[in-house]
């Protein structure tokens, strides 16, 4: 596909966020099966909902998606209802909701508390293990895709490449460490009932509206120094990630397993800001001073099994830089990339 030069508006970045590949397209062909996606309407989640349904038309198979949340938005559900999607309200910590909740062979669970965890360690911990429980049990007979963080893994430099599915995991802080036990949680599920699963280590996942580059492109933007204290990051554009994750449905398995899901270039946060304040005219300037760590995930084998993301680091780039030049919006959730010590 060719992608435009710019993205003008929220409805053009939604429907470009929800275009299938080819691949997609196949995949859908092949899967038996509804699609359900606990959690579906976070910050990937909506768009998901789109892009199984959109694959799922251009496969010409019949194939439900049905999203399931507490839907404290109700614009959230009326969207994902209008393209399509059957929508449940459950919340995911009530036992007796989530047994209610229909079952299907393939489950996309994307539920999950990072941001606030700091001073509210216990609803984190829940949200992260118990809510997992859940579905776990409830789905047993489900092939599952667990969304999970990079940030799992120990802190890497920049010379180790990033952290490979092989490296044991060492979180650092409540946050990564309950996230530890979501994987945990699932895979005791897959060994006891022998439930099919693939742990979904994702970082970072970026569209126009939130993510590293926007982060750091409105510091530039709004003349505000830009924090290189962990100064590398790893990111992917939300519409592959959210590809992969649904294709990752055939990669299920017992014992379950884990795949890496990021960007395979290692960016400079001072590279990336002095590319992005050229772009928009800005003056450049820094904060913090760099430490050798940071959450670094390799991803070699998501590109050896689904090849390189359709959108290179280069044109979100160019797409970041040009959406605020030009007043996009923003959902106002910081990334804090910039974070290394586990607190969020």
């Amino acid at each position: 596909m060719k992608w435009p030069e710019r993205i003008e508006s929220v409805e053009m970045l939604e429907e470009l966020l929800a275009v299938p590949s080819e691949a997609l397209t196949e995949t859908m062909k092949r899967m038996d099966g509804d699609i359900m996606i606990l959690g579906i309407a976070g910050k990937m989640g909506v768009s998901m909902g789109r892009l199984a349904l959109n694959a799922i038309r251009a496969a010409g198979v019949k194939k439900k998606v049905i999203g399931v949340s507490r839907f404290s938005n109700a614009d959230d559900r009326a969207k994902l209802e209008e393209w399509g999607i059957e929508t449940l309200p459950c919340d995911l910590l009530e036992r007796k909701q989530v047994e209610a909740l229909p079952k299907v062979e393939n489950v996309v669970f994307m539920a999950g508390r990072k941001f606030g965890t700091e001073g509210s360690e216990a609803l984190t911990w829940a949200m992260n293990t118990l809510a997992p429980s859940y579905a776990a049990e409830h789905f047993r007979e489900s092939r599952i895709v667990a969304f999970s963080t990079g940030c799992v893994y120990p802190l890497a430099t920049v010379e180790q490449g990033g952290c490979t599915e092989e490296v044991v995991p060492a979180p650092v802080g409540d946050y990564s460490q309950s996230c530890l036990g979501r994987e945990r949680i699932f895979d005791y599920a897959s060994r006891k009932f022998g439930t099919k699963l693939l742990l979904f280590r994702l970082n970072y996942a970026v569209d126009l509206r939130y993510g590293v580059l926007h982060d750091i492109g409105r510091s530039l933007w709004e003349g505000r120094e830009v924090d290189n204290t962990v100064n590398h990051f790893n990111v992917i554009w939300q519409g592959d990630a959210n590809a992969n994750a649904l294709r990752a449905l055939e990669l299920c398995e017992s014992p379950g397993a884990v795949l890496n899901v990021t960007g395979p270039e290692t960016a400079s946060v001072e590279q990336v800001a002095l590319r992005m304040g050229r772009l928009m005219g800005k003056e450049v300037r820094f904060k913090g001073t760099p430490g050798p760590l940071q959450y670094l995930n390799n991803s070699a084998k998501m590109c050896r099994i689904f090849g390189y993301p359709r959108v290179s680091l280069e044109q979100l780039i160019l797409w970041q830089a040009e959406w605020i030049r030009n007043g996009g919006v923003s959902i106002g959730k910081p990334t804090h990339f910039e974070v290394s010590n586990g607190k969020f």
